[in-house]
């Protein structure tokens, strides 16, 4: 048996997962594993804020998000893939377009699933809570 780590799982230190997330992942079979997230409290945000959100999210299998907060890849993909890139933000972007580079089996599931943040104030520049204070302002 070789030694190691064999499934890295990722998410935020403002975020929380569900007690079968890293079940949920393993058991998908892939080579990585793109979850969904649901945001904790939409309080701190204005009305349009949360429709705007929901009206481009798709929380189903098959969508296309990627989020930091719910990634999970194996040991292997991720060294074929050259691991994360050093980026200020948008490094789990850039990891998993590496991964589809090399072939690797992405499960875009929505049963990997995360609560997360909708602070005002986000601590990464460029990441989701800065997305989320975009589509507070006017068009």
């Amino acid at each position: 048996m070789s030694r190691g780590a064999r499934w890295l799982a990722n998410t935020d230190a403002d975020s929380h997962v569900f007690p079968d997330w890293l079940a949920v992942q393993l058991a998908l079979g892939a080579d990585a594993v793109c979850g969904v997230v649901e945001v904790d409290d939409w309080s701190p945000h204005a009305p349009r804020v949360r429709h705007r959100y929901e009206a481009a999210y798709v929380d189903a299998d098959g969508h296309a998000h990627i989020h930091g907060a719910n990634l999970g890849v194996s040991a292997r993909a991720y060294m074929r893939a050259g691991g994360f890139p050093p980026l200020p933000a948008h490094e789990d972007v850039a990891l998993v377009r590496a991964l589809e580079g090399t072939g690797a089996d992405i499960a875009w599931s929505a049963r990997s699933r995360v609560r997360t943040s909708s602070r005002r104030d986000p601590r990464a520049r460029g990441g989701f809570g800065d997305y989320l204070r975009g589509l507070a302002a006017d068009p």
